[in-house]
């Protein structure tokens, strides 16, 4: 087993670390924040996840995971030091690399003995090259330290599975050394690995990523073009998925993509083509048809209503996705904004994701409308105009369509995510709207 440290303790690195310890190397995370190290030693974990925290507390308590901000005593003498901190997305679309930047620096002035450095961090391509570069013409002391690319390819929610029994591993290496000790490392996991340099490793993440935005953004478009001729894209893509070269995953209608991964991905590859001279059509039509896709319910509400000015409008769910409290590209932060100009009383509920959201919009009046959070669904309906559903969770399923007619004022409701069956809303009385159906 292997002495691993994991620069930051976000969904990538805290989970890296976490199921490396799981396995049993012994792992070292380092984070800037010393509240939050305390949090964590504390078997509290900074973000939600399942199952994250009882891995936490059991390896932390076995003695195989443990939690820093002296990085300078953590990059000293690990064998493998994983590079899992942000790369946000620049105005332009780029990729933010400065707190990858800096983790370099800090390693190249720590390290003692010849170590492995592995970004899992999503970068662009040719990235680990220049850092392998930067890292040595930083160097301090007269040690060796190689480069590798090792993409993570979790999804919020169900990062701990993803890690766990991934579908396959890669690794990106550019000698027999880094390969080997990679491989060492996963071994543990068993699972199948796939081995190639460091610039494939790291188009195979962004390819991955935005092959998937492509899927789910023809799917938004085949259905918005279902609602114009009258077929059913439920049905459409159930016959769809029957086909094996297609497959039966992210076939699900709704309005739009979100997170931190599928927006900031093909934007960024977006730019890199762009910055080489080639324009990638199918990426660029996916972020175009997502980012109008987000709005879509707002604007067949807008047809439908004169106004939303003094209508108390419920809102369920605001994370982008269930399982999770990021909001991060969500649909949510498209049309809230678009109620309150308008005037709407908004009345919101998510069972996770309300005290980040609250962070954005507080509790109150705002320039026009205004927000109150409530602690269960039927607070949110209770005497509203018109309903959004931006979020598939499991308390929001669990509502029956004669539920909308019991609490409303007036059953209209707008449902992102073609959560109901259209025969039970129409037979429930509920004015029934959904996306592509």
């Amino acid at each position: 087993m292997k002495n691993i440290t994991v620069a930051g303790t976000g969904y990538v690195g805290l989970v890296a670390g976490v199921c490396f310890a799981e396995v049993g190397h012994q792992v070292l995370c380092v984070d800037v924040d010393e509240e939050k190290v305390k949090m964590m030693k504390a078997g509290k974990s900074p973000i939600y996840e399942q199952d994250l925290e009882e891995l936490m507390v059991r390896n932390y308590e076995a003695g195989r995971l443990d939690y820093t901000t002296d990085y300078e005593a953590a990059y000293r003498n690990a064998d493998a030091i994983f590079i899992g901190v942000g790369t946000p997305e620049k105005p332009d679309g780029s990729a933010d690399l400065s707190y990858v930047a800096t983790v370099a620096r800090q390693i190249a002035e720590s390290v003692v003995h010849d170590c492995l450095v592995v970004v899992k961090s999503t970068v662009p391509i040719g990235t680990n090259d220049k850092v392998e570069q930067f890292i040595k013409d930083s160097l301090v002391n007269d040690v060796k330290v190689e480069v590798a690319s090792n993409p993570e390819f979790l999804a919020q929610g169900t990062a701990v599975r993803d890690t766990l029994h991934a579908a396959r591993v890669i690794i990106g290496t550019e000698s027999p050394e880094a390969e080997m000790l990679l491989k060492e490392i996963y071994e543990p996991f068993k699972l199948p690995i796939v081995s190639v340099n460091r610039r494939s490793a790291e188009m195979i993440k962004y390819a991955s990523n935005d092959f998937l935005a492509l899927k789910i953004s023809y799917m938004n478009d085949i259905a918005n073009l279902c609602e114009l001729v009258g077929a059913n894209i439920e049905d459409v893509a159930r016959g769809m998925s029957y086909d094996r070269r297609i497959g039966d995953r992210f076939l699900n209608a709704g309005i739009g993509y979100g997170g931190s991964c599928f927006p900031k991905d093909t934007k960024a590859l977006k730019y890199l083509a762009r910055q080489n001279g080639y324009e990638l059509k199918t990426v660029e039509a996916a972020v175009d048809v997502n980012r109008r896709q987000k709005t879509l319910l707002f604007r067949k509400a807008c047809e439908r209503l004169i106004t939303f000015n003094g209508l108390k409008v419920a809102v369920l769910g605001l994370t982008f996705k269930p399982g999770t409290d990021d909001l991060r590209e969500a649909p949510s932060l498209e049309n809230i904004p678009l109620l309150l100009e308008q005037g709407a009383n908004i009345y919101a509920y998510d069972p996770i994701g309300t005290e980040n959201f609250k962070k954005r919009y507080p509790v109150g009046n705002h320039e026009q409308g205004s927000i109150v959070y409530v602690d269960a669904p039927q607070e949110a309906l209770e005497n509203a105009n018109v309903c959004f559903i931006f979020t598939e969770w499991e308390q929001i399923k669990a509502i029956w369509p004669e539920d909308y007619r019991a609490f409303m004022k007036t059953p209209l409701v707008y449902d992102g995510r073609n959560i109901y069956d259209l025969n039970a809303m129409k037979n429930a009385k509920v004015e029934y709207y959904s996306v592509g159906r």
